[in-house]
């Protein structure tokens, strides 16, 4: 498959995701999944929506930094469709907690709605499964050409591989039926993403990490 062909599916599927999204914010405005009471704070609900809030912040960082690091048009494009598309999810998910009351911060653990609290050590930075150091993302920055989409698509596979299993979290501990299929569209859409880094990565003679 040609890379404009590649490039090409996945903004159809973005903007798909998209349209999916606003969908499913009109919903929950609009007083969707009756009988489902509102989250409380501890909930996977709204664990969920704010680790993965956190989690999405630095997919759309990653991907608008190596934006400036190069000048190749596949990586590009595939940066802008996970920038927009994670914003957009971001933008829900905060949404989300604003239309529960509850608050954006809490003082336990990232992962704690999935009982593994102390499963990322939030060192340098990577506060959850697949999150980037602090020192990764100025090696980032540093790096231009080949380098820095290699390490891009390296350390945003890694990134989506943490987001498919806190989805995959909610998609099994969430109570809001919207919450749940937005969970559930994260899976499939950044599984589909990984497959096509993992082909990038092959035309650039390297491999997703381990």
């Amino acid at each position: 498959m040609s890379g404009t062909k590649r490039t090409g599916r996945i903004a159809g599927a973005a903007a798909a995701a998209l349209v999916t999204a606003g969908a499913i914010t009109y919903a929950v405005a609009d007083g969707g999944d009756p009988g489902t009471s509102t989250p409380v704070a501890d909930s996977a609900d709204a664990g969920f929506a704010r680790d993965m809030a956190v989690h999405h912040q630095q997919a759309v960082e990653m991907s608008y930094i190596v934006r400036d690091r190069t000048e190749d048009e596949e990586v590009r494009r595939l940066a802008y469709d996970i920038a927009q598309t994670q914003a957009n999810q971001r933008g829900m998910l905060l949404g989300w907690l604003d239309l529960w009351e509850l608050p954006k911060v809490s003082a336990d653990p990232p992962m704690t709605w999935m009982d593994m609290g102390g499963m990322a050590s939030g060192k340098d930075g990577a506060l959850m499964p697949g999150m980037a150091t602090n020192a990764e993302m100025d090696g980032l920055r540093e790096k231009s050409g080949k380098d820095a989409e290699v390490t891009y698509l390296r350390l945003m596979y890694a990134h989506h591989a943490g987001g498919v299993h806190m989805a995959q979290g909610c998609a099994r501990k969430c109570e809001v039926g919207v919450e749940r299929r937005l969970a559930k569209g994260m899976v499939a859409g950044q599984r589909s993403e990984m497959d096509l880094i993992s082909g990038m990565l092959k035309e650039r003679g390297s491999a997703p990490p381990a």
